[in-house]
């Protein structure tokens, strides 16, 4: 079942800004040291961001709390799963709002998907819950 969507529309222009004017003050806000090291690895460093922020944005409304109620920035971290699928990898204040949210007997999934057309990137989030032992697609 359906516990929860979310999605997000970033300016890249914007993030690309944010990245020239506070540099790793922004990121160290935003972004962990895994999402840091991959964008930072990019040519395209500020499309790169601009989706991950995205995703953290599209997250924190899937949970239904927006960045508020102790779901942090940092709390929500885009990962990739071995075949490159990304995914999001959720601790602290968010991770507790997902438990939260979760029936008994089951586990959550995460669905992400991301994609920029200049000058915007974007991401849409769905938290899923299924019953604990479903094999994974």
């Amino acid at each position: 079942m359906i516990l929860g969507i979310g999605s997000d529309l970033c300016d890249i222009d914007r993030i690309a800004r944010s990245l020239e004017r506070f540099g790793e003050r922004f990121t160290h806000r935003v972004f962990t040291r895994g999402e840091r090291e991959k964008c930072d690895r990019r040519a395209a460093r500020a499309p790169s961001y601009a989706r991950r922020f995205a995703a953290k944005e599209a997250c924190a409304k899937a949970l239904g709390t927006g960045l508020s109620r102790g779901v942090f920035w940092r709390d929500m971290e885009v990962v990739n799963l071995p075949g490159g699928r990304p995914t999001l990898r959720l601790t602290g204040g968010a991770a507790a709002r997902l438990a939260q949210m979760l029936p008994a007997g089951h586990e959550a999934r995460l669905h992400i998907t991301l994609t920029d057309d200049p000058p915007m990137a974007q991401a849409f989030v769905i938290v899923e819950a299924v019953p604990l032992g479903t094999v994974r697609d």
